[in-house]
């Protein structure tokens, strides 16, 4: 009897190690869209100084805004982080081609994504497991550069999800 008692308990301690070992492997959603990205990343991603991050609405966490704060006549102005649900996300995904709207898959980023462009202003969303968010990029720039640094800011995004 001593020895299937002193079996049991390794066995129990793994089981529990290796339970509480998968359950920390997968991330929580994130619902504050400011701790996902630094100052410095957005900064770098646009190739201008930018302000912290902020809340338009201090209440409610989910989108975040960078400011430039140097010279952006002729670039980006600022850049909108906002996480949105997995509905919101489809909904988007689903929206019909026109003249002034495109929708574009967009690979290597999270587990889905694609490109909202409406007429200049163009925005990335993607999907990673149960998180979804919207990056746009704003400012007097071609839009292929904006999704340039859409594209950079969210792989930075998704690797903290």
């Amino acid at each position: 009897m001593r020895s299937a008692t002193r079996l049991a308990l390794p066995v129990a301690a793994i089981f529990i190690i290796a339970t509480a070992t998968a359950q920390s492997a997968i991330p929580a959603p994130h619902d504050d869209a400011c701790a996902l990205l630094t100052d410095a990343q957005v900064s770098a991603a646009l190739s201008v100084p930018v302000g912290a991050g902020s809340y338009q609405i201090p209440t409610f966490k989910k989108t975040c805004t960078w400011n430039s704060t140097g010279d952006s006549k002729k670039g980006a102005t600022s850049v909108v982080l906002m996480l949105e649900g997995l509905d919101a996300y489809q909904a988007g995904k689903a929206t019909r081609q026109s003249k002034t709207t495109s929708v574009k898959p967009i690979s290597g980023i999270g587990d889905d994504a694609y490109c909202l462009a409406v007429g200049s202003n163009v925005g990335l969303i993607v999907k990673k497991r149960n998180v979804a968010f919207k990056l746009a990029v704003f400012g007097t720039l071609p839009i292929e550069k904006k999704q340039a640094m859409e594209k950079a800011l969210a792989q930075q995004i998704v690797s903290k999800l």
